[in-house]
């Protein structure tokens, strides 16, 4: 921005506002009809040392400009002027999720659903976890070969996970590791805790017996923050939209290559996880998110909370980079905090 006149900040964001309504190349000519009081000449100028500054590309030698990813960044971060939803806009998000029901996959599917209308791009939304403080960490032995590993949160939500132990593990190497993990998960979620954890015992600070830090190694592992039956997933809905400005064999090159990266979901559920410490919405434009780099892709993720205003989950939406920011921002910021009401309700009743 510091590198940037009055002049060729006006200039920079009409051609970005033109770009995002029509997403073709803005000439010199129809900035001089649009407003900006300049010859075309001088406005070629300016377009040429945008250009030069990496804000601006042409796509053909005699075409007009359109933004970079660069130049989209330095748009949303500078330019855009971010309000909230419509009442509209609320009032059909809060009815559709409502309307979905008590069904969790429900709730989820609408939400996708509702993202997915917004850009004329793909809605992502990753089931909830249960990033819940725990109260009682406990190993308990069935059989040879075989213990139970049980975990109780401050909700009274129970999680039972088998494990596997060496025969004729002692009973006080069980005792042991439940200790442990006690002490140190006790009044905390099991993501905060559970780096901490696996470093400690990676630096021998944890003056466990081997087979007790085995223990808890595998217990941390198994204990994945989800009720048995309700695993982590990922819910896409309207991947078909992502076709419809793929006019060119380049375009259809990028989408095949987003539609691959849709389909490693683990991926996607790190991506939308990333906004857990983040503040607020997140926006990857292009190459700045690692898993489209070369699809051409926006990314915009905003985390759901519970009501301890505990991140459990994530959604967001995927499309051209020619996204009406404005809108999309603000709406996908909203869809979160009303799914995590909605859930919030559904876990209450």
């Amino acid at each position: 921005m510091q590198a940037l006149n009055q002049r060729s900040r006006d200039i920079f964001k009409q051609i970005v506002e033109s770009y995002l309504e029509t997403g073709e190349p803005v000439g010199s000519r129809t900035l001089s009809k649009g407003g900006i009081e300049l010859s075309a000449a001088s406005i070629r100028n300016v377009m040429a040392d945008l250009t030069e500054l990496g804000l601006l590309d042409a796509p053909h030698a005699s075409a007009g400009r359109m933004p970079t990813h660069a130049g989209l960044r330095l748009f949303v971060d500078g330019f855009l002027e971010v309000g909230d939803p419509g009442q509209d806009d609320r009032a059909a998000i809060e009815g559709r999720l409502q309307g979905a029901g008590r069904d969790l996959g429900g709730v989820l599917k609408e939400a996708s659903s509702i993202l997915s209308g917004l850009a004329g791009g793909a809605g992502l939304v990753s089931s909830p976890t249960k990033d819940v403080a725990v109260r009682h960490v406990e190993f308990v032995p069935l059989s040879t070969g075989e213990a139970l590993c049980v975990l109780v949160n401050e909700r009274g939500d129970v999680e039972n996970r088998l494990v596997k132990i060496p025969a004729g593990l002692p009973q006080t190497v069980l005792i042991e590791a439940g200790n442990y993990l006690a002490a140190r998960l006790k009044g905390r979620s099991l993501r905060e805790a559970s780096a901490e954890v696996r470093a400690e015992i990676a630096t021998r600070k944890a003056q466990l017996d081997i087979a007790a830090a085995d223990l808890v190694e595998r217990g941390l592992a198994l204990w994945s923050g989800a009720a048995p039956g309700e695993e982590r997933r990922l819910i896409i809905q309207g991947r078909a939209n992502l076709l419809e400005d793929a006019a060119a064999a380049e375009d259809m090159e990028r989408v095949r290559q987003l539609f691959d990266a849709l389909e490693r979901q683990q991926g996607l559920l790190e991506v939308l996880d990333s906004t857990r410490d983040a503040d607020g919405v997140r926006l990857f434009i292009g190459s700045e998110n690692s898993l489209f780099p070369l699809s051409g892709s926006s990314v915009i993720v905003a985390p759901y909370m519970n009501a301890e205003r505990q991140v459990i989950g994530a959604l967001g939406v995927i499309g051209p980079t020619r996204l009406n920011y404005a809108r999309v921002i603000p709406m996908v910021d909203y869809t979160a905090r009303m799914v995590g009401e909605v859930l919030e309700k559904r876990h209450q009743k």
